[in-house]
């Protein structure tokens, strides 16, 4: 992996970052002018822009903290493959071509007529994403559901932030397919709230997610195994990479559709969320290169207790709308306690230490 910042400051990791954000905002801004001609209708793109990034960034971070415990196990030839290509996957992929697809797929229309719906009737392309909201949901929060889940349900874990839960669903992991048989269970449960039509698609939707979260488990063992084989400085590669691709999908289903309660502009959502995950990916190197999680040893179980409630969550808002700003706010609070609790233990270890000294 290519030496970025690690030996300087922590700011020196968001040097690219900062560089996007300022090309994204001045060409939000030139869009505001193009589209309003007001100095006012810039102004306003520009902020959406800075909004959406923001809100990017707090719906992401806990994927960050998944991604360096990840990638941290990768070989450097693909941890540098991961945030060269990832970052245009998530960038172009996510934040362009899925919204298209969508549309592509629920219109029944082409991608050049998918596009100049975008630019010329934005309502019209809003409308439709707000549609396919329900399948959506239903396939991305399985799939974070059974990430957040196979975390827990492991009998080898022995660290635990909240030891009176985990340490029992620690127990259980013994049980050949508790998480998948938890999470069919909470498919028919919500499933129940739905009319007949709506539930159709979400169980379907739903149970898709669960087989794409077990085919890229097993592809990911299969390839990585493989390369093993050919050369044991190849594990930790193509398999890991396309997990990560695949979660990176998952974290950005909600906000890109969260996006157009912002604005319906398809070119403008691109913009505010590609600066976000810009600074997602700044702070997984980060984490990877400081061994940030290593230090702080709750922080992993903090971004998982924030994927299974987003997970929740985006089964929920298939019932209810929940503000997006909920949603962020709950996974960026999990994430701080566990930070907090990290250093506490932390803090307790050295005086315990210095407590042995003094006593020797």
């Amino acid at each position: 992996m290519s030496q970025t910042p690690a030996q300087g400051t922590t700011l020196g990791y968001f040097r690219w970052a900062f560089i996007v954000t300022v090309l994204g905002l001045v060409l939000g801004g030139v869009l505001g002018w193009q589209s309003t001609g007001t100095i006012g209708g810039m102004l306003t793109v520009f902020f959406v822009c800075a909004v959406l990034a923001v809100l990017e960034i707090s719906l992401s971070f806990d994927n960050a903290i998944v991604n360096a415990n990840k990638l941290k196990d990768m070989t450097p030839v693909w941890q540098q493959r991961f945030l060269t290509w990832g970052i245009l996957i998530a960038v172009f992929g996510m934040r362009i071509v899925f919204p298209l697809l969508i549309v592509v797929i629920a219109a029944g229309i082409g991608p050049i007529d998918a596009v100049i719906l975008a630019a010329a009737r934005p309502e019209e392309y809003a409308r439709i994403m707000h549609e396919a909201h329900l399948p959506i949901a239903a396939f991305g929060g399985t799939f974070l559901m059974m990430v957040g889940l196979t975390f827990f349900f492991n009998h080898e874990k022995d660290v635990h932030w909240i030891a009176f839960i985990e340490s029992r669903v620690a127990r259980f992991a013994s049980i050949k397919g508790v998480e998948i048989a938890f999470v069919l269970l909470l498919i028919m449960v919500f499933s129940q709230f739905l009319p007949e039509a709506d539930a159709s698609t979400f169980v379907h939707a739903a149970v898709y997610g669960l087989l794409t979260f077990l085919l890229v488990e097993v592809l990911g063992g299969v390839l990585d195994a493989s390369q093993k084989a050919m050369s044991e400085a190849a594990k930790g590669g193509l398999g890991a990479f396309i997990y990560l691709e695949v979660l990176d999908a998952s974290f950005s289903f909600d906000g890109v559709i969260g996006a157009f309660a912002l604005t319906q502009n398809l070119f403008i959502i691109a913009i505010g969320l590609g600066i976000g995950a810009m600074y997602v990916r700044s702070m997984t190197i980060m984490l990877v290169e400081k061994g940030t999680l290593a230090q702080y040893r709750y922080l992993e179980h903090g971004a998982f207790y924030a994927i299974l409630i987003l997970s929740v969550i985006m089964y929920v808002q298939t019932l209810v709308h929940i503000p997006e700003v909920i949603t962020g706010l709950g996974g960026a609070g999990l994430i701080g306690l566990s930070l907090w609790s990290s250093i506490r233990y932390n803090r307790q270890e050295r005086r315990h230490a210095q407590e042995l000294h003094q006593a020797v």
